[in-house]
């Protein structure tokens, strides 16, 4: 089995200022095996990490995470921006117009945009959904995810859904697959995946963003 972070964000989301150079150290010093750079509607994290772990131990999925006129929804396996602002049916088609899969992320959290919080899954191709977001407080909306993963047998993934570096691998998978990405891709589909790990602390989720969003307007 695999270890993989299936969902991290870096300096090209508007939220985060983590280098890829930051979190591949960190995926490597907590033994990730595959990383995903799923940026808010960007691929410009994934070209940079595609690019750094050639030659490397770690694999890196291309990823985005999109907007979605409904909620976000991961374009796992995507090289290729999606437009944002689409529903959630055609953003879909996108993704799978490029090969990849659509995972949800934090389905049912409502005040991150999660797609199950207004959006019928039953009306949706959807192809796997995480069920431990490392970012959450007491853990309903984790628990609500994976009662639908086991009702509808959709694949359960892990994530740190990390904005920090430092949060990288809290939550992840482990995969029963080789080490390329259609391999893992293939894994996802059929179910070959189990979600890992603890929530991020919210005292030091609380310290990153006091100091990204108030110390540094006195920079």
């Amino acid at each position: 089995m695999l270890k993989m972070d299936s969902h991290i964000h870096s300096e090209y989301s508007p939220d985060s200022n983590s280098k890829i150079d930051d979190i591949l150290q960190t995926a490597q010093e907590r033994s990730i095996d595959i990383i995903a750079i799923s940026d808010h509607n960007t691929v410009d994290g994934t070209s940079e990490v595609l690019q750094k772990t050639r030659n490397t131990d770690i694999l890196a999925i291309p990823s985005i995470e999109i907007s979605s006129t409904q909620g976000h929804i991961l374009g796992f396996g995507c090289e290729e921006n999606i437009p944002r602002d689409l529903s959630p049916a055609d953003t879909i088609d996108r993704i799978h117009d490029l090969g990849g899969l659509a995972i949800i992320p934090h389905p049912y959290c409502f005040y991150r945009h999660g797609l199950l919080c207004k959006s019928d899954y039953k009306d949706l191709k959807i192809d796997a959904i995480e069920t431990k977001n490392a970012r959450f407080i007491v853990g309903y909306c984790n628990n609500k995810a994976k009662k639908l993963s086991k009702k509808e047998q959709l694949p359960a993934l892990g994530a740190s859904d990390a904005h920090y570096w430092k949060f990288v691998g809290d939550c992840y998978s482990l995969i029963d697959c080789e080490k390329d990405i259609d391999s893992v891709l293939k894994a996802i589909k059929k179910s070959k995946v189990e979600a890992h790990g603890k929530g991020t602390s919210n005292i030091l989720l609380s310290k990153y963003l006091f100091e990204r969003n108030v110390l540094k307007k006195f920079d």
